[in-house]
């Protein structure tokens, strides 16, 4: 398999995943300020134009970021990425994927926008504070999102929290999450993938 990839985007979630997983894969650099591979368009390879893209060992590609990690790890059932079908903590974890998918990681839009205006931007960290408040009261003596083990919805919002703390969006009253993403910081396969993106 193939990630396609940019730095710190929200294809850092597939590219911790398939690390959680201990698949093999490699990594496809895409150059977003430009939309290329290499030479290559990359809307040859995901028509939308944005990461993440997985090629698939039969050539097919396979996009949007909860899809993927779903897919990753419905290939390691044994790691327990998520739980098992037919359980409730299995529906949590689904839930938790489209509340960081919907409510989080799309939030950010205007705030990622160069032609957005200082307004429409305050109004989102407004928006997203309000957000990161009700996961911070979820997480409130609990390690993990769902259950008692890491899932790829916890490796989703730490990738996401990280956009928080690079924008400088006050989360010092977030310690919940704070704590909780120094615990998925602390995973090796989280360390090997931030490293691979050149992030710190």
């Amino acid at each position: 398999m193939k990630l396609y990839y940019a730095p710190g985007a929200c294809s850092l979630a597939v590219h911790i995943a398939l690390r959680e997983a201990g698949l093999p894969f490699s990594l496809e650099r895409v150059d977003m300020k430009n939309g290329t591979v290499g030479v290559r368009s990359f809307r040859e390879i995901n028509p939308k134009g944005y990461v993440p893209a997985l090629e698939l060992d039969d050539g097919s590609v396979l996009t949007e970021g909860a899809a993927i990690q779903q897919y990753v790890a419905e290939l390691a059932p044994e790691k327990n990425l998520l739980p098992q079908h037919g359980t409730m903590d299995r529906w949590r974890a689904i839930e938790w994927l489209t509340f960081i998918t919907t409510e989080l990681h799309k939030g950010f839009g205007p705030v990622f926008n160069p032609s957005a205006t200082p307004e429409a931007k305050q109004a989102a960290f407004d928006h997203l504070g309000k957000r990161f408040g009700y996961v911070n009261e979820k997480l409130a003596g609990k390690e993990w999102l769902v259950g008692k083990q890491f899932t790829i919805a916890d490796g989703y919002l730490n990738v996401v929290f990280g956009w928080a703390l690079s924008m400088k969006v006050p989360v010092n009253d977030f310690t919940n999450i704070l704590a909780h993403s120094e615990r998925v910081h602390a995973r090796p396969a989280v360390r090997e993938a931030r490293q691979a993106e050149g992030l710190n």
